[in-house]
Protein backbone atom coordinates (compact mmCIF):
# COMPACT_ATOMS: atom_id res chain seq x y z
CA UNK A 1 0.00 0.00 0.00
CA UNK A 2 1.50 3.13 -0.68
CA UNK A 3 1.89 5.52 2.15
CA UNK A 4 -0.27 8.57 2.58
CA UNK A 5 1.66 11.68 4.05
CA UNK A 6 0.53 13.42 6.96
CA UNK A 7 -0.41 17.06 6.15
CA UNK A 8 -1.31 17.89 9.97
CA UNK A 9 0.79 20.97 10.76
CA UNK A 10 2.60 20.39 13.73
CA UNK A 11 1.93 22.29 16.73
CA UNK A 12 4.46 23.81 18.76
CA UNK A 13 4.05 23.28 22.63
CA UNK A 14 3.38 26.88 24.03
CA UNK A 15 4.90 27.73 27.33
CA UNK A 16 2.04 29.06 29.99
CA UNK A 17 1.27 32.33 29.49
CA UNK A 18 2.01 32.62 25.66
CA UNK A 19 -1.90 32.30 23.78
CA UNK A 20 -2.98 35.67 26.39
CA UNK A 21 0.40 37.30 25.28
CA UNK A 22 -0.65 36.21 21.34
CA UNK A 23 -4.54 37.39 22.00
CA UNK A 24 -4.17 39.93 23.80
CA UNK A 25 -1.55 41.54 20.85
CA UNK A 26 -4.30 40.61 18.30
CA UNK A 27 -6.58 42.69 19.86
CA UNK A 28 -3.93 45.61 20.33
CA UNK A 29 -2.55 45.68 16.94
CA UNK A 30 -3.92 47.85 14.63
CA UNK A 31 -5.82 49.99 17.04
CA UNK A 32 -5.63 53.40 17.16
CA UNK A 33 -4.70 55.29 20.71
CA UNK A 34 -5.94 58.71 21.41
CA UNK A 35 -3.85 60.89 23.87
CA UNK A 36 -5.91 61.68 27.04
CA UNK A 37 -7.16 64.94 28.21
CA UNK A 38 -4.61 64.79 30.40
CA UNK A 39 -1.74 64.58 27.80
CA UNK A 40 -2.98 67.94 25.76
CA UNK A 41 -3.14 69.57 29.59
CA UNK A 42 0.88 68.89 29.77
CA UNK A 43 1.40 69.61 26.27
CA UNK A 44 -0.57 72.99 26.27
CA UNK A 45 1.44 73.74 29.92
CA UNK A 46 5.00 72.78 28.24
CA UNK A 47 4.36 74.73 25.32
CA UNK A 48 3.22 77.88 27.17
CA UNK A 49 6.36 77.56 29.55
CA UNK A 50 8.83 77.01 27.02
CA UNK A 51 7.59 79.79 24.51
CA UNK A 52 7.05 82.22 27.41
CA UNK A 53 10.73 83.54 27.61
CA UNK A 54 10.12 84.38 24.04
CA UNK A 55 7.08 86.22 23.99
CA UNK A 56 8.80 88.11 26.85
CA UNK A 57 11.53 89.52 24.65
CA UNK A 58 8.84 90.62 22.49
CA UNK A 59 7.22 92.64 25.23
CA UNK A 60 10.03 94.07 26.83
CA UNK A 61 11.30 95.07 23.11
CA UNK A 62 8.00 96.94 22.63
CA UNK A 63 8.80 99.27 25.85
CA UNK A 64 11.01 101.59 27.34
CA UNK A 65 14.04 100.50 29.43
CA UNK A 66 12.35 102.30 32.50
CA UNK A 67 9.07 100.27 32.14
CA UNK A 68 10.98 97.00 31.45
CA UNK A 69 13.23 97.29 35.05
CA UNK A 70 9.73 98.62 36.83
CA UNK A 71 7.86 96.27 39.23
CA UNK A 72 5.35 94.42 38.08
CA UNK A 73 7.68 93.61 34.76
CA UNK A 74 4.79 94.13 31.70
CA UNK A 75 3.10 91.08 30.28
CA UNK A 76 1.52 93.08 27.32
CA UNK A 77 2.96 94.54 24.13
CA UNK A 78 3.77 98.39 23.96
CA UNK A 79 3.77 100.95 21.03
CA UNK A 80 8.13 101.09 21.08
CA UNK A 81 8.83 97.51 19.45
CA UNK A 82 9.57 99.57 15.47
CA UNK A 83 11.47 102.51 17.20
CA UNK A 84 13.52 100.17 19.42
CA UNK A 85 14.16 97.65 16.40
CA UNK A 86 15.42 100.72 14.64
CA UNK A 87 17.71 102.20 17.20
CA UNK A 88 19.35 98.70 17.48
CA UNK A 89 20.03 98.39 14.02
CA UNK A 90 21.77 101.71 14.08
CA UNK A 91 23.51 102.05 17.69
CA UNK A 92 26.02 99.00 16.03
CA UNK A 93 26.12 97.69 12.39
CA UNK A 94 23.87 94.73 13.08
CA UNK A 95 23.19 94.48 9.65
CA UNK A 96 27.24 93.14 9.37
CA UNK A 97 27.38 91.44 12.34
CA UNK A 98 24.01 89.16 10.84
CA UNK A 99 26.36 88.84 7.98
CA UNK A 100 29.35 87.47 9.75
CA UNK A 101 27.65 85.65 12.19
CA UNK A 102 25.88 83.96 9.10
CA UNK A 103 29.20 83.11 7.52
CA UNK A 104 31.11 81.81 10.50
CA UNK A 105 27.84 79.49 11.71
CA UNK A 106 27.49 78.27 8.40
CA UNK A 107 32.07 77.40 7.23
CA UNK A 108 31.80 76.31 11.40
CA UNK A 109 28.52 73.89 10.55
CA UNK A 110 29.91 72.76 7.45
CA UNK A 111 33.21 71.86 8.28
CA UNK A 112 32.41 70.37 11.78
CA UNK A 113 29.87 68.18 9.89
CA UNK A 114 32.32 66.92 7.23
CA UNK A 115 35.53 66.17 8.91
CA UNK A 116 33.40 64.60 12.04
CA UNK A 117 31.73 62.49 9.58
CA UNK A 118 34.88 61.18 7.97
CA UNK A 119 36.56 60.88 11.23
CA UNK A 120 33.75 59.06 12.48
CA UNK A 121 33.49 56.47 9.60
CA UNK A 122 37.33 56.22 10.09
CA UNK A 123 37.28 55.24 13.65
CA UNK A 124 33.84 52.90 13.14
CA UNK A 125 34.93 50.94 10.06
CA UNK A 126 38.41 51.42 9.04
CA UNK A 127 40.69 49.06 11.17
CA UNK A 128 44.39 50.64 11.68
CA UNK A 129 46.42 50.09 14.88
CA UNK A 130 45.67 53.06 17.66
CA UNK A 131 42.51 52.86 17.04
CA UNK A 132 40.85 52.74 20.59
CA UNK A 133 43.61 54.78 21.86
CA UNK A 134 43.13 57.58 19.32
CA UNK A 135 39.37 57.59 19.87
CA UNK A 136 40.34 57.92 23.71
CA UNK A 137 42.16 60.52 23.19
CA UNK A 138 39.64 63.00 20.88
CA UNK A 139 37.01 61.84 23.58
CA UNK A 140 39.46 62.93 26.20
CA UNK A 141 39.87 66.70 24.96
CA UNK A 142 35.99 67.27 25.83
CA UNK A 143 36.89 67.16 29.71
CA UNK A 144 39.22 70.04 28.98
CA UNK A 145 37.81 73.29 29.68
CA UNK A 146 38.23 76.09 26.63
CA UNK A 147 39.01 78.73 28.72
CA UNK A 148 42.98 76.87 28.86
CA UNK A 149 43.13 77.47 25.23
CA UNK A 150 42.47 80.95 25.08
CA UNK A 151 45.86 82.40 25.35
CA UNK A 152 47.86 80.10 23.19
CA UNK A 153 44.94 80.91 20.49
CA UNK A 154 45.35 84.49 20.96
CA UNK A 155 48.83 84.13 20.53
CA UNK A 156 48.92 82.29 17.37
CA UNK A 157 45.92 84.41 15.68
CA UNK A 158 48.26 87.64 16.76
CA UNK A 159 51.08 86.18 15.06
CA UNK A 160 49.31 85.26 11.95
CA UNK A 161 48.02 88.72 11.59
CA UNK A 162 44.20 87.27 12.04
CA UNK A 163 43.02 89.63 15.17
CA UNK A 164 39.46 91.03 14.31
CA UNK A 165 39.29 88.73 11.06
CA UNK A 166 36.56 86.12 11.07
CA UNK A 167 38.98 83.41 10.02
CA UNK A 168 40.30 83.70 13.68
CA UNK A 169 36.97 82.76 14.67
CA UNK A 170 36.21 79.82 12.41
CA UNK A 171 39.50 78.13 12.12
CA UNK A 172 39.71 76.87 15.48
CA UNK A 173 36.56 75.47 15.15
CA UNK A 174 36.67 73.34 12.22
CA UNK A 175 36.28 70.27 13.79
CA UNK A 176 34.56 69.03 17.43
CA UNK A 177 35.08 65.85 19.96
CA UNK A 178 31.95 65.72 20.06
CA UNK A 179 31.31 65.34 16.63
CA UNK A 180 33.67 62.90 15.96
CA UNK A 181 32.49 60.87 18.60
CA UNK A 182 28.50 61.41 17.67
CA UNK A 183 28.97 60.61 14.11
CA UNK A 184 31.10 57.53 15.44
CA UNK A 185 28.20 55.97 17.44
CA UNK A 186 26.07 56.57 14.99
CA UNK A 187 27.66 54.91 12.33
CA UNK A 188 29.02 51.82 14.09
CA UNK A 189 24.81 50.97 14.21
CA UNK A 190 23.67 52.46 11.09
CA UNK A 191 26.53 51.48 9.10
CA UNK A 192 26.56 47.54 8.08
CA UNK A 193 30.39 46.71 7.81
CA UNK A 194 29.49 44.39 4.95
CA UNK A 195 28.28 47.29 2.31
CA UNK A 196 31.64 48.77 2.83
CA UNK A 197 33.09 45.48 2.06
CA UNK A 198 30.94 44.97 -0.99
CA UNK A 199 31.52 48.45 -2.08
CA UNK A 200 35.01 47.34 -1.87
CA UNK A 201 34.52 44.77 -3.56
CA UNK A 202 32.99 46.54 -6.90
CA UNK A 203 36.42 48.05 -7.13
CA UNK A 204 35.01 51.73 -6.03
CA UNK A 205 37.63 54.00 -3.86
CA UNK A 206 37.48 55.59 -1.06
CA UNK A 207 35.99 58.41 -2.11
CA UNK A 208 33.31 56.78 -3.89
CA UNK A 209 32.37 54.56 -0.62
CA UNK A 210 32.18 57.99 1.49
CA UNK A 211 30.47 59.89 -1.28
CA UNK A 212 27.98 57.16 -1.93
CA UNK A 213 27.51 54.37 1.30
CA UNK A 214 28.99 56.35 3.92
CA UNK A 215 27.09 59.63 3.27
CA UNK A 216 23.91 58.51 1.86
CA UNK A 217 23.77 56.62 5.35
CA UNK A 218 25.13 59.40 7.81
CA UNK A 219 22.62 61.92 6.69
CA UNK A 220 20.35 61.99 9.58
CA UNK A 221 22.83 62.50 11.86
CA UNK A 222 24.80 65.20 10.21
CA UNK A 223 21.45 67.04 9.76
CA UNK A 224 21.41 66.66 13.87
CA UNK A 225 24.72 67.45 14.33
CA UNK A 226 24.93 70.64 11.89
CA UNK A 227 21.77 71.84 13.66
CA UNK A 228 23.35 71.83 16.80
CA UNK A 229 26.61 73.08 15.71
CA UNK A 230 25.15 75.56 13.52
CA UNK A 231 23.22 76.58 16.86
CA UNK A 232 26.71 76.72 19.07
CA UNK A 233 28.17 79.15 16.34
CA UNK A 234 25.54 81.28 16.45
CA UNK A 235 24.94 81.79 19.97
CA UNK A 236 28.80 81.83 20.82
CA UNK A 237 30.03 84.67 22.70
CA UNK A 238 33.42 83.51 24.55
CA UNK A 239 35.89 83.26 22.11
CA UNK A 240 34.11 86.07 19.18
CA UNK A 241 34.56 88.55 22.37
CA UNK A 242 38.61 87.79 22.23
CA UNK A 243 39.20 87.34 18.82
CA UNK A 244 36.77 90.67 17.44
CA UNK A 245 35.96 93.68 18.25
CA UNK A 246 32.59 95.35 17.81
CA UNK A 247 34.22 98.50 15.41
CA UNK A 248 35.99 95.76 13.38
CA UNK A 249 33.98 92.51 12.09
CA UNK A 250 31.45 91.56 15.31
CA UNK A 251 29.22 88.40 15.27
CA UNK A 252 26.02 89.30 16.81
CA UNK A 253 26.76 88.08 20.42
CA UNK A 254 29.77 90.54 20.06
CA UNK A 255 27.84 93.68 18.62
CA UNK A 256 25.03 92.76 21.60
CA UNK A 257 27.82 93.28 24.35
CA UNK A 258 27.91 97.13 23.53
CA UNK A 259 24.61 97.59 22.65
CA UNK A 260 22.18 100.04 24.72
CA UNK A 261 24.71 100.96 27.06
CA UNK A 262 24.69 104.55 27.73
CA UNK A 263 26.94 106.92 30.07
CA UNK A 264 25.96 105.20 33.32
CA UNK A 265 22.98 102.81 32.66
CA UNK A 266 22.24 100.59 30.54
CA UNK A 267 19.18 100.67 28.37
CA UNK A 268 17.55 96.63 28.64
CA UNK A 269 14.57 97.27 26.06
CA UNK A 270 17.68 98.07 23.48
CA UNK A 271 19.78 95.27 24.84
CA UNK A 272 16.82 92.82 24.39
CA UNK A 273 15.86 93.93 20.90
CA UNK A 274 19.20 92.82 19.92
CA UNK A 275 18.91 89.68 21.33
CA UNK A 276 15.21 89.49 19.36
CA UNK A 277 17.06 90.29 16.33
CA UNK A 278 19.46 87.49 16.66
CA UNK A 279 17.09 84.73 17.47
CA UNK A 280 14.38 85.71 14.77
CA UNK A 281 17.07 84.41 12.07
CA UNK A 282 17.59 80.87 13.83
CA UNK A 283 13.77 81.02 14.38
CA UNK A 284 13.36 80.85 10.71
CA UNK A 285 15.83 78.08 9.96
CA UNK A 286 14.08 76.46 12.03
CA UNK A 287 10.68 76.80 10.39
CA UNK A 288 12.05 75.82 7.17
CA UNK A 289 14.47 73.24 7.87
CA UNK A 290 13.09 71.38 11.05
CA UNK A 291 10.65 69.32 9.02
CA UNK A 292 13.85 67.78 7.27
CA UNK A 293 15.49 67.47 10.34
CA UNK A 294 13.04 65.66 12.19
CA UNK A 295 12.05 63.57 8.85
CA UNK A 296 15.67 62.46 8.63
CA UNK A 297 16.04 61.67 12.36
CA UNK A 298 12.82 59.22 12.06
CA UNK A 299 14.64 58.05 8.58
CA UNK A 300 17.28 57.20 10.26
CA UNK A 301 15.52 55.51 13.34
CA UNK A 302 13.72 52.48 10.55
CA UNK A 303 15.59 49.60 10.07
CA UNK A 304 14.53 46.68 7.70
Amino acid sequence: MARTLDTTPTVEPKTPGERPARRRFRQTAGRQHHAGPLTYVLLVVATVVSLFPLYWNVVAASHTGERVVQAPAPLLPGSRLLDNLSFAWDQVDMGEALINTTVVASLVAASTVLFSTLAGFAFAKLPFKGRGMLLSLVVATMTIPPQLSVIPLYQIITDLGWFDQLQSVVLPSLVAAFGVFFMRQFLVEALPVELVEAARMDGAHSLRIIWHVVFPVARPAMAVLGMLVFVQAWNDFFWPFIALTPDGNPTLQVALAGLGAGNHTVDHAIVLTGALISTVPLLLVFAFLGKHIVGGITAGAVKS
